[in-house]
């Protein structure tokens, strides 16, 4: 399924449909000397319905509240300007065929993201094997090798300052080696932070025979909470620090979700 977006100055609050049926959203957006019009379209390729071997291919709330914030941080703020960003994890699920679609998506939308000849690569992070990734050594015209690493691209995420994740808790293994990978790569390099959206999983526990987001609860044991002073008011691991990010004050500039109390992005900062 394509999603067509329309991108264009005005309030964020008008919705239309086209001919197929397809959502165009009204985006507020910054003045830009690169821009060369008022409108952008922006297409979303993915799975509306998929198999459980293949949920990576759909997109799932979380990933458009993090599309969000980063949308209004672009409109209001210079911190995104000129920086390198990683997204260490689009979703828990891996494969050729998930990185294929990210990287259509990524060819779809270049003409009209392009404005600072940005480049953008897409590349496979399998968190078991941490943090650095597998160096391809071989041809890298090799469309089976497409998506390893180059020594220099390895390096270039080193001094990134800014990582996204969305969609990545879910399983308590797959977090701690989530919060591993994380971890390694922000102590190498520039300083960083991760910005996480996550949507809270609920699941049936024998243990305590009720219904429970207990890999919330395993998530939120990576890091202490800071409270509106500035302190760490809990957490049982040692240099990681978290802070949520009130949702009241980022516009839904994305229509087509609805936000609840499940939904939450957090700012994550890790000092070695």
């Amino acid at each position: 399924m394509m999603i067509d977006t329309v991108w264009k100055g005005g309030s964020p609050d008008a919705i239309a449909v086209d001919e197929d049926g397809d959502l165009l959203l009204d985006r507020r957006r910054r003045r830009n000397k690169h821009v060369r019009s008022d409108y952008h379209l922006l297409h979303i390729q993915h799975g509306v319905t998929s198999s459980l071997k293949s949920v990576g291919l759909q997109v799932w709330k979380a990933a458009l509240l993090l599309a969000d914030f980063v949308l209004h941080k672009s409109f209001t703020s210079s911190d995104f300007d000129g920086v390198t960003a990683i997204e260490v994890g689009a979703g828990t699920d891996r494969g050729a065929d998930i990185l294929d679609n990210c990287l259509a998506n990524v060819c779809i939308n270049s003409g009209t993201l392009k404005f600072d000849e940005a480049k953008v690569c897409v590349r496979e992070l399998d968190w078991k094997l941490s943090w650095p990734p597998p160096v391809s050594t071989c041809d890298p015209s090799d469309p089976s090798l497409r998506y390893l690493w180059s020594v220099d691209e390895i390096d270039e995420a080193e001094e990134a300052t800014v990582l996204f994740a969305a969609d990545v808790i879910y399983s308590d293994d797959l977090t701690d080696l989530f919060f591993d990978t994380v971890r390694k790569l922000m102590s190498s390099g520039a300083k960083k932070v991760l910005y996480l959206a996550l949507e809270k999983r609920y699941n049936f526990s024998l243990d305590e025979l009720d219904v429970v987001a207990n890999g919330y609860a395993h998530f939120r044991s990576f890091f202490a909470t800071q409270d509106e002073h500035g302190d760490a008011i809990h957490g049982d691991k040692l240099g990681v620090l978290g802070k949520q990010i009130d949702l009241a004050e980022i516009p839904q500039y994305i229509r087509e979700y609805e936000r609840g109390s499940d939904l939450e992005i957090w700012e994550i900062t890790y000092s070695p």
